[in-house]
Parts: structure tokens; C-alpha cells; sequence
């Protein structure tokens, strides 16, 4: 008898695993005679494979995963470098046909409207870092091709707020639309910046609030919530209320405060520089073009600081003792990042990177959108 229950039970379970949902996976990418192809996952934590196959000179393939969670998870079929971003909203089946060598740009889809408008997205996104790139290496017209690329990104910006964002924020294609980077100067950063730019912020917050109501408990809900809530906290416009309490006990703040200790072991405060034009600085003494910029950014301390100008420097080496030696002479604050709020909150994808602040602790600035640091400083100073 127990041997029958077992058995029953065995069976029950694999019916429950053959009865799973999936989602399927399929198509045809021509050119690509032996190439691995592997499908991953674009989890918050970063990428990882599910499956792969080596393609055939067919180059016909298919996928079969389980959906895990209800709301919108991300996808890529990649070859070597070449990616196809999508995003699997049910047991949906998206049909792919794609053509290397630029698989990433030359592919239809089919099966989801919402994969469709990814697929606009990326081309779309990939067009725009091409005109960059051509622009930003352009050195006998840099100073012209600098406003030319920012007016290429603001109009890019408002065409994915309109289309996507704004339009459909409870879909995968608008979480993957203001969640887009781009490189420029060698840099990789947010195309939509809540920490800094108000209507970032707001872009997130739409899309925020969409999820919220559809999803409440996901991972990537409770991912938007918390940039949303940041940003539009950051970039709060001042504004003017009585005072109740004794006011030398109130500590007022436009900025998401960093408090990190400095070489000695003391606690240094970003607000405590109110007043001051402040240059905070996410880098690492490590890196190669370290000591050079170092240079740099004593000759405009040095300039500048009778004027009020202030460092919040923030290292992000691994080597304690080195960051120590390499800052122990620096005449401004140094202080290293020991939990990754900061860059976290910050929301630091490539270093170095800066922040200009004004005298009211407001965020004026990020390094990407500065052309001339020093001109930059003057307008504050």
C-alpha cells in the first residue's frame, strides 16, 4: 500500500511539472552556421544563461522556459556581442527570424505587440549611439557636435516619453525604455536620470505607480518605487515652511545625503557643505588616468576654494590601504564607499563621475551633460 501511494504520488508530481507554464522561444537566424546562441535572462542581479544551442545551417531554433513570476520578465538571444532584447509577459510563444553579422538590428518579431515595441526601442537606441559616436570623435567640430548630441538625446528622450513611457507605462516596453543607457565620453550612463533630472523622475514615477498596481510585490516594482521616490525626493523644487522648532536643530537637504567615512575613521556628512559649491566625485585612486585627473582637480581646488568651492570625493577602491596612502594628502574630503549606497542611490554605472551642487544643496549637473567643467563652476561660484 505505501509503495502504491508512493507511486501515485510521484505520478502527480511529474503531471504538475509536465502542466507548468512556459513560455516558448523560437525562429530563425540566418548567417550564423555553427554559432552559439544563448538565451539569458536580464535579472536585477545581472545576466544569466538559461539555455543555448549551437545553430545549424538551417539556423533554426527553439526554447522552452517556465514563467516564474506574473509581471513582465526580460530576455535576450545573444550571439558573441549581438543582442535581442524582449520581454516575456505570459506563456506567450515570440517567433524570431534575424540575420547576422548584426543580428541585434536586422530581425522581425512576432507573437507580442509589446516584444515588437522593444524591438523599435533597441533600433531606435542603437541608431542614436551610432550618431553619437560619429559626432563625439569628430575633433575638428567637438565644440558644435557637443550641442548637436545633447539636442540628439533631449529629442530622443521626449520621443520615448510620448511613444512608450507615458503612453503604456503599465508595459515591459516602457520599463525598458526609461530604464535605456547610453556610452558618451567613453562613459556609460542612464539615458533617464531620476537622481538629477526632474522629469526623469517623473517618467519613472508614471511607470512606478502603473506596476505598483498591477504588480505590487515584484522585484522590479519595488526596484521603480524606490528610484522614483529618490528622485522625485532629489529633485524636489525648494520650498519655504514655518518653522515650529528650534532651527539649530533642523537639517534641511535638496540632495540624498551621503555620510562615509574618511581616512581617519570619521564620519563625513555631504550636507554638512551647505553653502559651499560642491564638486561630488565617485572615482577610484586605482584607475589608470587617476593621478592626472587628480592634478587637475587640485588646480581648480586650489583656484577656486577661497571663491567656496568644496570636494566630497568618494572612492570606490578595493584596496583600503591604498585609497588611505593616495588621499592622505588631499586638502578636500575623501572618504570611501563602504556598502554601495551611495553609488546605488547615485545610480553610478561607470567612474569617474560627478555631481555639481550649488550653495542650496541642490543638484545642478551630472558629469555627462558638462562640456567645461571649470565654465560650469564659475556659473555657481
Amino acid at each position: 500500500m505505501k509503495k502504491f501511494l508512493f507511486l501515485f504520488a510521484a505520478v502527480l508530481l511529474l503531471a504538475a511539472c509536465s502542466t507548468s507554464p512556459k513560455f516558448h522561444v523560437q525562429g530563425t537566424i540566418e548567417d550564423a552556421e555553427g554559432e552559439m546562441l544563448y538565451l539569458e535572462a536580464m535579472t536585477l542581479e545581472g545576466i544569466v544563461v538559461s539555455d543555448s544551442v549551437r545553430l545549424k545551417a538551417d539556423g533554426r531554433f527553439e526554447f522552452s522556459e517556465s514563467k516564474t513570476v506574473e509581471n513582465p520578465e526580460f530576455y535576450a538571444l545573444r550571439i558573441g556581442q549581438q543582442r535581442i532584447h524582449f520581454s516575456i509577459d505570459s506563456t506567450e510563444t515570440l517567433t524570431f527570424t534575424a540575420k547576422m553579422p548584426l543580428m541585434a538590428r536586422d530581425y522581425t518579431v512576432s507573437g507580442s505587440a509589446v516584444a515588437q515595441e522593444i524591438r523599435d526601442i533597441s533600433v531606435a537606441q542603437q541608431q542614436l549611439q551610432e550618431q553619437i559616436h560619429q559626432l563625439e570623435f569628430n575633433e575638428v567640430i567637438l565644440g558644435e557636435n557637443f550641442d548637436t548630441i545633447h539636442t540628439l538625446i533631449a529629442d530622443y528622450k521626449e520621443r520615448m516619453k510620448r511613444d512608450y513611457i507615458l503612453k503604456h507605462p503599465q508595459q515591459a516596453s516602457a520599463y525598458f525604455a526609461v530604464c535605456q543607457s547610453l556610452t558618451y565620453r567613453y562613459s556609460t550612463f542612464r539615458l533617464f536620470d531620476a537622481v538629477s533630472e526632474r522629469d526623469d523622475a517623473k517618467c519613472y514615477a508614471a511607470v512606478a505607480t502603473a506596476w505598483d498596481g498591477r504588480w505590487p510585490d515584484a522585484e522590479r516594482t519595488i526596484q521603480l518605487c524606490n528610484m522614483a521616490i529618490k528622485g522625485m525626493e532629489n529633485t524636489a523644487p525648494p520650498t519655504k515652511r514655518e518653522v515650529i522648532i528650534d532651527e539649530d536643530k533642523i537639517t534641511e537637504t535638496g540632495i540624498i545625503d551621503v555620510e562615509l567615512p574618511d581616512i581617519n575613521g570619521t564620519q563625513r556628512r555631504l550636507s554638512d557643505l551647505r553653502g559651499h559649491v560642491v564638486l561630488l566625485d565617485f572615482t577610484m585612486y586605482g584607475a589608470k588616468e587617476s593621478a592626472a585627473r587628480t592634478r587637475a582637480m587640485r588646480e581648480l581646488y586650489n583656484k577656486y576654494k577661497e571663491r567656496g568651492l568644496e570636494i566630497y570625493q568618494v572612492s570606490l577602491d578595493d584596496d583600503i590601504h591604498f585609497w588611505k596612502f593616495s588621499c592622505e594628502n588631499l586638502p578636500w574630503v575623501c572618504v570611501h564607499e563602504t556598502d554601495g549606497r551611495a553609488t546605488t542611490s547615485y545610480a553610478i554605472n561607470s567612474l569617474p563621475t560627478y555631481f555639481l551642487i550649488n550653495r542650496d544643496n541642490e543638484i545642478v549637473v551630472r558629469s555627462e551633460m558638462v562640456r567645461d567643467l571649470e565654465t560650469e563652476l564659475l556659473k555657481l561660484l
